[in-house]
């Protein structure tokens, strides 16, 4: 035993825990340092970070571009609606101005000259359904030219023709759907149009329907639909939009 505790005794001086506490002492005491150290980079680097953020204002440049930038987006991928209840707007579907002479031949094509000179359109030609013998026609027999026009054709030649009747039309001309007919004695009464001789003076009668958007579906070709009673035009809204739209006045002819 005795000969144990001197070596028990180098070992205890030349141990490890001996030998490393001074290391860990210097380490602890350079610790704070360190600290130190990084205790005064991180708020250099959160400077750097914090200090762009915060030295960034917006100016009102930049402010009224973020409030256009929505509308720029907007624009020409969603276009307006005019109005909340767009699909109840009339408007005026075609116009059909029609001539009927009642034979062939030149009479009928004087007809379809005027008419072309008026609507600015090729006129078709119309045959007869069946032979009448008293009045001279024939079945298939070409006796009448019409023309249909659609957009602001129509419009215009409506404003002219109805200037021809003096801006008056008779209640009695309008159906249960909204659609309309007037007729012109002289065609040399619309403005614009001069008597020709080789010509002569004819008459016609001009036809129109009013409808809204969405009539598409009961003439297209596939899956076509009727139109809802709901969404049909009536008598009473085709007149007052004939008055608002055209400066028409809609009652009984004065004597």
């Amino acid at each position: 035993m005795n000969e144990t505790s001197p070596d028990a005794e180098p070992t205890k001086a030349s141990s490890p825990d001996e030998v490393k506490t001074p290391s860990n002492s210097a380490e602890n005491s350079e610790l704070p340092e360190d600290s130190t150290q990084e205790e005064e980079t991180i708020p250099t680097e959160e400077k750097d970070e914090v200090e762009p953020t915060s030295t960034e204002t917006l100016g009102e440049d930049e402010v009224n571009g973020s409030e256009n930038a929505p509308t720029e987006v907007e624009v020409p991928h969603r276009p307006k609606i005019q109005g909340p209840r767009s699909m109840r707007v009339l408007k005026i579907g075609k116009v059909v101005i029609n001539i009927t002479q009642g034979q062939s031949g030149e009479p009928l094509e004087r007809a379809m000259t005027i008419l072309e000179n008026l609507t600015g359109q090729k006129p078709s030609t119309r045959r007869a359904k069946q032979t009448i013998r008293t009045w001279g026609i024939r079945r298939n027999e070409p006796i009448a030219c019409m023309v249909t026009l659609r957009g602001e054709k129509a419009n215009d030649i409506l404003r002219k023709t109805f200037l021809a009747v003096g801006n008056r039309i008779n209640p009695r001309s309008f159906d249960q759907n909204g659609n309309f007919a007037f007729g012109i004695r002289e065609h040399i009464d619309i403005p614009g149009q001069r008597y020709d001789p080789s010509l002569g003076i004819i008459g016609m009668d001009i036809m129109a329907t009013v409808e809204r958007p969405g009539y598409r579906v009961s003439r297209r070709k596939r899956a076509r639909s009727r139109v809802g009673q709901s969404h049909r035009v009536t008598r009473e809204e085709s007149i007052e939009f004939i008055k608002q739209s055209f400066g028409v006045e809609v009652g009984l002819p004065s004597e």
